[in-house]
């Protein structure tokens, strides 16, 4: 979360998770992701949203009105639909714990403390289990693929039906011929 109405943008308070990465490139990744998340929040406006894809990393940026501008980096498959629910839920939380004359008041080095980030960045490692929309679609999506499966042993077995009715056809037809072609033979000779 970052401070945006001066440049440059002054970080409020933040959370990395940078465990992915390899202890040698951890500083540089972070510094990096901080230089680049003060020049997103500078230049996004209040009531602003807008995704930022640099590198590996797409910026989810949303400016509120009240001076402050929320950043999540994630990578390009992470919906941004998931990305600025967060942000407004965050964003929200954050202003109804700091008025803005709190935030007008803090300089640089005097961040806020905000401890519910690293909750939030666990809880939404998984968008789906987050957000109740992709929830319901991926349980759609699995019922169509068990509705589909159905369908396609029922077809299986109809077709199954189909050849035995076919061969059941075939039997009997073949069991009339032997039944005349029996009688025709038995009919020649007779019993005194």
């Amino acid at each position: 979360i970052l401070k945006n109405t001066s440049k440059p943008a002054l970080e409020l308070c933040a959370e990395r998770d940078l465990s992915s990465y390899s202890r040698f490139t951890r500083t540089s990744v972070g510094e990096f992701m901080s230089l680049f998340s003060k020049t997103v929040a500078e230049r996004t406006k209040p009531s602003q949203r807008q995704d930022i894809e640099e590198q590996s990393y797409t910026f989810h940026a949303y400016g509120r009105t009240e001076g402050v501008a929320g950043i999540i980096i994630s990578d390009h498959e992470y919906p941004a639909l998931v990305a600025h629910q967060l942000l407004s839920k965050i964003l929200d939380e954050f202003l109804a714990r700091y008025p803005k004359t709190a935030i007008e008041a803090t300089r640089e080095g005097g961040g806020l403390v905000f401890p519910e980030l690293k909750g939030y960045i666990e809880k939404y490692q998984d968008p789906a289990a987050a957000d109740s929309i992709m929830r319901i679609q991926k349980e759609l999506d699995e019922t169509k693929i068990v509705l589909h499966k159905t369908i396609e042993s029922v077809l299986e077995r109809g077709e199954k039906i189909d050849s035995l009715v076919a061969k059941s056809d075939g039997l009997s037809a073949q069991s009339k011929m032997f039944y005349t072609q029996a009688k025709k033979q038995n009919s020649c000779c007779s019993v005194m």
